[in-house]
C-alpha cells in the first residue's frame, strides 16, 4: 500500500516570502506562480509567517483609496500559523480540512524549519491515488 504520509505528498519547493519584500512583490510572485498564499521565511528558513492572495488584496485596496507607499510582507503576515509534520498522516490533515481551515499547510521540521507545503489539492491527488489502488485501478 502506498504511503499517506505528508512527505511524500508535499511541495518540497513552494513560493515563499521573506518579511523585508514588498507586498507588491508578493502579489507578482503569487501570481507567477499561481497560488494562493505563502510561507513566510527568516534567512535560516524559519517558518515566521505566513502570507495570502487575500491579505495582499487587502493592502492593495487600502492603497489605491489612499494612493500611497508600499506595504511589507512582515506587516500583513499571519505570524500564528497552522503547521504539519512530514510524519503526520494525509487522512488527519484531510479530516482536520473539512472544518474551516486553511487550504495550505507549511510543513516544518522539528526546528521550526519550512521543509515543505501541502495543499488541499495535494491531499486530494493522495486519496484519489490511494482510491485507486483500492479499488483496483491503475494510476
Amino acid at each position: 500500500m502506498q504511503s499517506l504520509k505528508v512527505k511524500d505528498h508535499m511541495d518540497r519547493r513552494p513560493v515563499t516570502f521573506e518579511p523585508g519584500q514588498t507586498v507588491a512583490e508578493a502579489v507578482q510572485r503569487l501570481l507567477t506562480a499561481q497560488r494562493i498564499g505563502g510561507p513566510v521565511i527568516d534567512e535560516q528558513k524559519k517558518l515566521v509567517g505566513f502570507i495570502s492572495q487575500q491579505d495582499c488584496l487587502r493592502a492593495a485596496v487600502e492603497a489605491s483609496y489612499h494612493c500611497e507607499g508600499v506595504a511589507l510582507v512582515k506587516e500583513l503576515m499571519r505570524t500564528e500559523v497552522l503547521t504539519v509534520s512530514p510524519e503526520d498522516s494525509i487522512l488527519e490533515l484531510a479530516q482536520q480540512m473539512l472544518g474551516q481551515k486553511p487550504k495550505l499547510y507549511p510543513v516544518v521540521d522539528d526546528y521550526g524549519l519550512l521543509i515543505g507545503l501541502i495543499a488541499r489539492r495535494d491531499i486530494l491527488r493522495a486519496l484519489s491515488t490511494h482510491l485507486d489502488t483500492c479499488f483496483g485501478k491503475a494510476s
